[in-house]
């Protein structure tokens, strides 16, 4: 799934493949773009911001890309088959001498003005793994609505950029209160640790293969995607629900046990993942 880190792993292979080189190929496989030809110009560079990527282009333009839950982009030397899916999921060619890159499910593509970046990225908060980190203000962000529970102020990146589910769900572990709790009602220590601990997470795996927020070699995470398993630190099953603030719910998991606030009502949570009744 794709997040802060797995787009910064991504920014850095594109930047490897394209930086410095004049493009060969192009080809924007949208209908608004269709037409445009990138073709002779030089990329400047590629940067992440956040969950989204901007691949600058000699003659102030940046194609910028959002891969949201499927996106991909791969980088294959010339000559070697396409490995990223289907044909019909390709959304833009970037080509070189020596390099191809290929995006493939890419929901957001769009090519704008470099001047105007901000119309894509301007709305965001300060950037986990960018130059413009401040934990100070993401906390100052992320307290404004205190009544807003917390895995969906975490979400939100206007606050902060770059957490997605899987963190959110992993930070709420570590922060021993569970997503449905009002990020207000947070205890001040550990709010003060939240941003810290965010960075901490995402700068450790922005160079692993495989997320890693436990420290063990036997399990990678804490409660993401282990439901009904037992907790790593008590034993007790996970829980899943889904949580969202009506636009979009997002499969959320903790530990019922080892995490304290509010939880969501039993018929939001699967059957299989109930807590017995005694």
């Amino acid at each position: 799934m794709p997040e802060g880190d797995t787009v910064w792993q991504a920014a850095r292979r594109l930047h490897t493949a394209l930086a410095g080189k004049v493009l060969t190929r192009s080809d924007l496989r949208v209908p608004k773009y269709a037409t445009a030809d990138l073709t002779g110009r030089t990329v400047l560079d590629v940067t992440p911001r956040g969950k989204h990527l901007l691949a600058r282009i000699e003659g102030g333009l940046t194609l910028h890309s959002h891969l949201r839950m499927d996106g991909s982009w791969k980088v294959y030397a010339n000559g070697l088959r396409w490995s990223g899916g289907p044909a019909h999921q390709i959304r833009a060619i970037l080509g070189t001498a020596d390099r191809t890159a290929v995006g493939y499910r890419l929901p957001v593509l769009e090519l704008l003005r470099t001047a105007d970046e901000d119309r894509a990225v301007g709305h965001l908060g300060p950037d986990l793994l960018g130059p413009d980190w401040n934990p100070d203000s993401a906390l100052e962000n992320l307290l404004q609505d205190p009544a807003r529970p917390l895995g969906e102020a975490l979400l939100d990146q206007r606050n902060l950029a770059g957490i997605g589910n899987v963190y959110k769900s992993e930070l709420c572990f570590l922060l021993r209160v569970t997503p449905w709790l009002p990020i207000g009602e947070l205890p001040a220590d550990r709010a003060t640790q939240l941003p810290a601990l965010a960075k901490k997470l995402l700068e450790t795996n922005r160079d692993r293969p495989t997320r890693v927020t436990t420290g063990r070699r036997d399990q990678n995470l804490f409660v993401y995607g282990r439901a009904p398993r037992p907790c790593l630190r008590c034993g007790t099953s996970i829980r899943r629900a889904d949580q969202g603030d009506g636009s979009r719910e997002r499969p959320t998991y903790w530990c019922p046990t080892c995490q304290t606030g509010p939880t969501p009502a039993p018929g939001r949570i699967p059957p299989s993942e109930r807590r017995p009744l005694l």
